[in-house]
């Protein structure tokens, strides 16, 4: 490792996760979601404060604000580094603006102390990356990557019936985003090509690093992810007089899919998780067999072989059940993602990074979905996590200790500086 010693300022990056945490609607943690006036103040916020630290300051189209600090190297790709500004509903403090604040520290740092970088490194904070608004997910981060071309804004509307497009129009964006094919690609709007490598910071989410005591984790890949919608029908019946052997009873028909389930997924092994988070019953009544019951299933895997072979098992086995008690069933698919796996050589120097500063770390997977997945297939990209205590996120009670965080810091800086400033 060629770095030298890094020391970025800690405080400096909690005085921001601080400041930031104020741009949010009432309510307990805090919820900033997609073109809100909470989102927009915390954006306009950002740019004012990237401006502060010597950075070029832009906007694209859809409210991505990027922090440019040129290179000596204009001809060579950016270096690009941060997360996503929106949260959950009564979300926390550090899902999101942790990369970003930790990004804006980290040039701060490295302008000062070494200069103008060979590579120009930029921050960007994602205008969007959960769906808490508007019903689809990585907004900001698949419109530079080319997952959604713009139009989308016209066809997705939140609870209110809002559209993207209205609600852009009220933060002062273009409301005519749909990329065109002779449009340029410098990063202004649309798909960009321009980008080297992305670095993602982000808190573990999970309860590994601190049940491990590690203090950093080296994302190797992002789990793939299937969600699907079954729907179950058997004969609403009187719960009284109906036989148990002439039942068909779509309740007990499921209760039995979900243990094969859990079986299943148990005996698949780590890193394979399949969770059933959501059931609705019909018509829902004491006294009556359920004829008809709704849930979801959710299953995730690192490996895409891995993860379409538990599926066509899964799949297969719920049909059988199905079958076998005179059930109807139906399943459609919501969401197919494969999975992202981070490049290796990065995951090294991340690694020669820890040991060079004495820092425990560990290789794993991450069984959330994270903006740096959409890079990867474009770009060599690498995450880097921080322990949650508890593994609790999506919630007030999101922590991570400022000692955890300044880890996450010094790791992410020493990194950039190996990527922006050193020779290849």
């Amino acid at each position: 490792m060629n770095a030298p010693i890094i020391q970025a300022p800690t405080l400096e990056m909690l005085k921001l996760l601080e400041e930031m945490t104020a741009f949010s609607a009432p309510g307990p943690g805090v919820t900033r979601l997609l073109y809100t006036p909470e989102w927009s103040q915390a954006q306009a916020f950002l740019q004012e404060r990237m401006a502060r630290i010597g950075l070029e300051v832009r906007a694209d189209k859809v409210g991505n604000v990027y922090g440019r600090l040129n290179g000596r190297k204009p001809e060579e790709k950016v270096i690009l580094t941060g997360s996503h500004i929106d949260t959950v509903v009564n979300g926390g403090d550090y899902d999101g603006s942790y990369g970003i604040a930790a990004a804006m520290t980290a040039l701060h740092y490295l302008r000062r102390t070494f200069g103008q970088p060979l590579r120009t490194l930029e921050v960007v904070s994602f205008c969007e990356e959960e769906g808490s608004r508007f019903p689809l997910t990585y907004w900001g981060s698949g419109y530079v990557n080319g997952m959604y071309n713009g139009s989308e804004a016209e066809d997705n509307a939140d609870a209110d019936g809002i559209t993207m497009k209205t609600a852009m129009a009220d933060c002062g964006l273009e409301s005519d985003t749909v990329i065109k094919a002779d449009e340029d690609t410098d990063g202004s709007s649309g798909v960009r090509d321009d980008i080297g490598a992305f670095v993602e910071l982000h808190i573990e989410q999970g309860i590994l690093l601190e049940k491990t005591g590690t203090e950093i984790g080296v994302v190797q890949a992002i789990v793939g992810q299937r969600r699907y919608v079954v729907k179950v029908g058997g004969t609403a019946n009187h719960a009284g007089t109906t036989p148990m052997t002439m039942r068909q009873d779509a309740l007990a028909g499921v209760a039995e899919m979900l243990v094969v389930l859990e079986r299943s997924a148990a005996e698949a092994g780590a890193p394979l998780v399949a969770t059933t988070g959501r059931l609705e019953v019909f018509p829902n009544t004491p006294n009556v067999i359920p004829g008809e019951v709704l849930f979801t299933l959710d299953i995730r895997h690192s490996e895409a072989t891995e993860l379409e072979n538990f599926c066509i098992y899964i799949l297969a086995t719920l049909n059988g059940i199905a079958a076998r008690r005179g059930l109807d069933i139906d399943i459609t698919t919501r969401l197919n993602t494969v999975p992202a796996p981070m490049d290796l050589g990065l995951c090294g120097v991340l690694e020669d990074i820890c040991q060079s500063q004495g820092r425990t770390y560990r290789n794993m997977v991450s069984g959330a979905g994270h903006d740096a997945q959409l890079f990867a297939p474009r770009c060599p990209t690498a995450m880097i996590f921080v322990p949650s205590r508890a593994g609790i996120s999506h919630s007030p009670e999101e922590y991570s200790t400022p000692e955890q965080l300044a880890a996450g810091l010094n790791v992410l800086t020493a990194l950039l500086y190996d990527l922006a400033y050193l020779e290849n």
